[in-house]
């Protein structure tokens, strides 16, 4: 029997091709709607151009989304979710639920204010 890796509970993987700050976000505004590179600087406005241009290539070489460039002038690019991206995002859906249920308990933490005692045993 091979020694159990860190990731062997699925997280590694998935984390892999959502961490970070910026590709969640992001995903949650393609599933709605195709949308264009400013489109998506102006609906994440605290996004930098170059982190978003990073952040684009990085999921559509993960395949959760779609580039695609019409042959217009000036050219026009559009970002989709493609079906791998819907399962991730379907994926994500108990976590942000989650997270708008803790908000007040998780942001009052990490701003150092009055501490939320752990359950016992932890």
């Amino acid at each position: 029997m091979g020694k159990k890796q860190p990731d062997s509970c699925g997280l590694g993987p998935a984390l892999e091709v959502i961490g970070g700050k910026w590709k969640a976000l992001l995903l949650w505004q393609i599933h709605k709607a195709p949308a264009r590179f400013g489109e998506l600087k102006r609906l994440v406005p605290d996004i930098s151009e170059k982190m978003l241009i990073q952040q684009l290539r990085e999921m559509e070489a993960d395949g959760i989304v779609h580039r695609e460039v019409f042959p217009e002038v000036p050219p026009r690019v559009e970002y989709s979710i493609t079906e791998f991206g819907i399962e991730l995002d379907n994926a994500l859906i108990p976590l942000a639920r989650w997270g708008k249920q803790h908000a007040g308990r998780t942001d009052g933490q990490r701003q150092g204010k009055a501490s939320v005692p752990a359950p016992h045993g932890l």
